[in-house]
């Protein structure tokens, strides 16, 4: 599968490969630099593996002086560069090119400082999602964003993609939840943007820099929000016969002012699936099945799940078994949260990542299931319903041209669907790669170039990430 075009590499910088190596190994200590050809080979695709391309070189730098040399020498010479953090963009954020120097940062990796009186953590951009909570929970505090794969992710790929998990429902994805970072400038320039207070004065950069998908610099450090952990937390399992009837008790419950601290949808291919790989104890006689977390007080929750309850018994529940324990929870998080690698046992799959209103879920489900079927494909449905977070897994046989180029057309598709419904692109996974070409269909041209415009203030050769996020055609001359 072939069908995004990258940028075609700079002959210039081709031609010079051997005399950049040489000087990245005299700006980096001993063991920083990866060239060989061979060695290059995990560094060629993310988690979007559809598309692969090998780097001209890999920087691992330990410091942000070390990013910043780095960075200073390829704009002199107008070598692209593209950020990379654990390679789980799915979006294929972290894809490089041929002629891309890529700065990997997975050796600054130390959580800094963490201030229990500001509530606030400051760590290093490699330092992967979870590892927050764990350096914070004897201190009752934990780190809000979840994506599922915050066991690997980083936080510096959280930020380039705002990404998200299953409780950003309550608490927020990562914009909500980042107070400040040090930003390295394409020019090697090293920026403070925001710090520990809840709202820096002046202009709002640190929004434009979360989200901006390594393309406006390189963020080497982050101040993070901790949050203080509930008295307590107990998931729901509600069984239906219907996707349908699932979608449209999450719009009532969220219509009706409740805010539990997690909504989760799964489909039956999807149920069958996690409950094959997590052992969870799933109902297996429903066609769809949300987790609900709600958490407090055992009044504040008792309270809550009435209510949830009644609203689920209005669209026909099936099925609504509580958590009994602590085990039982985290045996239920543990199925969701494997739902792709799970997945992944099974098939090959593309996963979407488009956000609809809640009104539109049973309706853009339908339309999702309708999609896929045409295209002769199946799909697992597994996704944040609370805000809308759409990510249908189209499966298909990566081996099979054919069937590959089905399941990007019928992504594509899906994509259209949820922006025609008032929704958006992405919510957490970022554009990268894979929606780039879909831009247009979202923005009309005055948007375009007011965003491009904004990208091209802060790396006017392009050469930060320069093959993601905006369509080939159309952009300012580098």
């Amino acid at each position: 599968m072939d069908q995004i075009a990258f940028l075609e590499p700079r002959p210039a910088v081709l031609s010079r490969r051997r005399e950049i190596v040489a000087d990245l190994l005299d700006l980096l200590p001993e063991g920083c630099l990866v060239h060989e050809p061979r060695e290059l080979v995990p560094f060629e695709t993310d988690a979007f593996v559809s598309y692969r391309r090998l780097p001209l070189a890999v920087a691992l730098p330990e410091t942000t002086q070390q990013v910043a040399a780095v960075l200073k020498y390829c704009h002199r010479y107008g070598v692209p560069v593209v950020p990379r953090g654990a390679g789980t963009s799915l979006a294929g954020g972290a894809i490089p090119q041929e002629d891309a120097v890529v700065i990997g940062l997975s050796k600054m990796a130390r959580i800094l400082e963490v201030d229990f009186a500001n509530r606030t953590a400051t760590v290093q951009a490699g330092v992967t999602n979870l590892a927050i909570s764990d350096a914070v929970s004897a201190g009752g505090y934990f780190y809000a964003p979840d994506p599922s794969s915050q066991l690997a992710c980083t936080i510096g790929g959280n930020i380039g993609m705002n990404s998200g998990g299953a409780h950003c429902l309550k608490y927020g994805v990562t914009t909500n939840n980042l107070l400040g970072v040090k930003l390295v400038l394409i020019d090697g320039t090293i920026v403070d943007l925001g710090g520990k207070a809840l709202d820096a004065g002046g202009l709002d950069l640190l929004g434009v820099v979360c989200g901006g998908e390594g393309q406006l610099g390189i963020v080497t450090e982050a101040t993070v929000r901790l949050v203080a952990r509930p008295e307590g937390a107990r998931p729901v399992l509600f069984g239906f016969d219907s996707s349908e009837e699932a979608g449209a008790c999450v719009a009532d419950v969220i219509g009706a002012g409740i805010i539990p601290v997690a909504i989760e949808f799964m489909d039956k291919p999807a149920i069958e699936i996690c409950e094959a790989f997590a052992q969870a104890g799933y109902p297996m006689d429903v066609e769809a099945l949300l987790i609900v977390e709600v958490e407090g007080s055992e009044a504040e929750m008792d309270a809550m799940l009435a209510s949830i309850i009644e609203i689920a018994g209005r669209h026909g529940v099936k099925v609504v078994k509580e958590c009994q324990s602590a085990t039982e929870a985290a045996l239920i998080w543990k199925g969701r949260k494997s739902a792709f690698g799970a997945t992944g046992r099974i098939a090959d799959y593309i996963c979407m990542d488009g956000t609809v209103p809640l009104s539109q879920l049973p309706h853009v489900l339908r339309g999702t299931a309708e999609i896929v079927a045409k295209h002769g494909l199946r799909v697992a449905n597994v996704f944040h319903a609370g805000d809308g977070n759409m990510h249908p897994l189209i499966l298909f046989n990566a081996n099979d041209p054919d069937d590959a180029a089905r399941a990007e057309a019928a992504g594509n598709e899906i994509l259209k669907l949820c922006v025609d419904a008032g929704g958006c692109l992405t919510g957490e996974h970022g554009v990268g790669i894979e929606k780039r070409d879909l831009m247009r269909h979202q923005y009309s041209e005055a948007d375009l170039a007011q965003q491009m415009a904004v990208r091209a203030a802060f790396d006017p050769q392009w050469l930060l990430n320069p093959s993601k996020v905006f369509p080939l055609e159309g952009r300012p001359a580098a």
